[in-house]
């Protein structure tokens, strides 16, 4: 075997040893965010900028926008490409993915991130 396939086996060996961390149900938020912050590492995005990640973000929007389109028989989609689209819950997973990792890049902890805006917002009046 050539250096590159013992690296990239070794690289799909660590992965499923996190994602079995990651598949027992009692798993936390910031052990999801450790997770992805280990994960991109190891596929080769851990160096992008947090305008790179920005801009996948907003990409991921779209596509989820496209999927739920797919679902809706009342907007207009193009029906050639329909295939192309994937599930709603799927690009949810990916906005949520890309929306960790720029977490990641920021080095904001997204739980403590979510719970301190919470608590601003439930002191707010919602109409």
């Amino acid at each position: 075997m050539r250096n590159h396939e013992i690296d990239n086996l070794k690289k799909i060996n660590k992965q499923r040893e996190l994602f079995e961390k990651l598949d027992n149900i009692s798993i936390g938020v910031n052990q999801v965010q450790d997770y992805f912050k280990e994960i991109f590492e190891i596929r080769g995005f851990g160096q992008q900028s947090s305008k790179d990640k920005l801009l996948l973000l907003i990409e991921e929007v779209g596509e989820l926008a496209k999927a739920l389109r797919k679902e809706d028989a009342v907007l207009g989609i193009d029906r050639s490409r329909i295939n192309s689209y994937e599930s709603v819950e799927s690009e949810i997973a990916d906005v949520a993915i890309v929306l960790i990792s720029l977490c990641n890049v920021l080095n904001i902890n997204f739980l403590e991130a979510v719970i301190e805006k919470e608590k601003k917002n439930i002191n707010r009046i919602w109409n």
